[in-house]
């Protein structure tokens, strides 16, 4: 009997010490689960959690479920949540860089988008850091397009059009072109296009998917205009909290989600295009004059921007050209 009680002993003990020793961390993101960015953030906590033999726990809250996309940034910051993922261009007016991969036609393609990124990267690192908290990783979204519910030709087309804006850089591409800009976050996308508060907006054919467009809207016009990136940010006090070896598990696992991340994108692109496709959405080059006049809006754009980034904008725009 004694014998059993002590070995009963020495169990509780050790589970109150794994208990004890055991880290959990929430992370909140504002996209769907089944997104593939959302799905890239399940494998990485898996990853932590196996690594860490369950010393770090971190648990995903998906959909704007925990904080809205907008208030996740300062959610980390202020140590609300010890990580989380964020939409850099969403942050644009408090710091030009971040909204560096939202310029139309700066990089539009995958190796122009991770170029701008190793350009983007040290500045964004610096920022971070001064704001108490470091980059873990960032994976871009696929290639931006318009969806419309008519045809068009050209950029004035969309003039008057209800126009869902969800950084600086879409509020202003609705201003140059005539349409009407309204802000929606991702999460309300769904509901805004079927009371008829949004008409148009441009994103990826993923979020396209996602929020079942295709049941209101039926044109999407293939820009390529640019790739905006999520990035996955931490706070430091709660990194620095962490030892040695929870401190490179946690590293480790984020590289190796910026990469299957980057995969995953490309791969969804092509998967969500087909799948918009067989729900009726009609997949459309855009015409020439429609190309020309969104190239006239990047231009200006970026104009505009660097006159605000200054010498730092200049530097970055500078290192993604050599």
């Amino acid at each position: 009997m004694k014998a059993l009680l002590h070995a009963t002993l020495a169990a509780v003990a050790l589970a109150a010490g794994a208990a004890q020793a055991q880290t959990k961390w929430d992370l909140p993101a504002a996209y769907p689960a089944s997104n593939f960015h959302t799905e890239n953030l399940v494998a990485f906590a898996n990853d932590v959690d196996q690594a860490t033999g369950g010393k770090l726990k971190i648990t995903v809250h998906a959909n704007a479920s925990l904080f809205k996309a907008p208030e996740i940034k300062r959610a980390v910051q202020g140590g609300q949540a010890q990580i989380g993922e964020i939409l850099l261009v969403n942050f644009q007016n408090e710091w030009q860089i971040f909204g560096a991969d939202g310029l139309p036609f700066l990089a539009d393609s995958y190796d122009s988008a991770m170029k701008l990124y190793q350009a983007q990267k040290p500045l964004l690192q610096k920022k971070l850091g001064e704001q108490g908290m470091l980059l873990l990783y960032a994976v871009a979204w696929p290639p931006q397009g318009i969806y419309v519910k008519k045809p068009i030709a050209s950029a004035a087309d969309l003039k008057g059009v209800k126009w869902r804006a969800y950084s600086p850089a879409t509020a202003r591409i609705a201003e140059l072109v005539g349409a009407q800009p309204v802000t929606v976050q991702a999460a309300e996308l769904s509901q805004a296009m079927a009371t008829g508060v949004v008409e148009s907006y441009m994103s990826s054919g993923s979020t396209g998917y996602d929020t079942k467009t295709y049941e209101h809207i039926k044109y999407w016009y293939d820009t390529q205009a640019w790739l905006p990136k999520n990035a996955v940010i931490v706070n430091k006090r709660a990194f620095d909290a962490l030892d040695k070896a929870t401190q490179d598990a946690l590293l480790k696992a984020g590289a190796a989600a910026e990469q299957r991340g980057w995969a995953a994108s490309q791969r969804v692109n092509t998967e969500s295009l087909d799948k918009l496709r067989a729900n009726g959405m009609n997949i459309v080059p855009p015409s020439p004059q429609l190309k020309a006049d969104l190239q006239k809006v990047g231009e200006t754009m970026l104009k505009e921007w660097l006159e605000k980034a200054g010498a730092e904008g200049q530097q970055l725009v500078d290192a993604f050209r050599k």
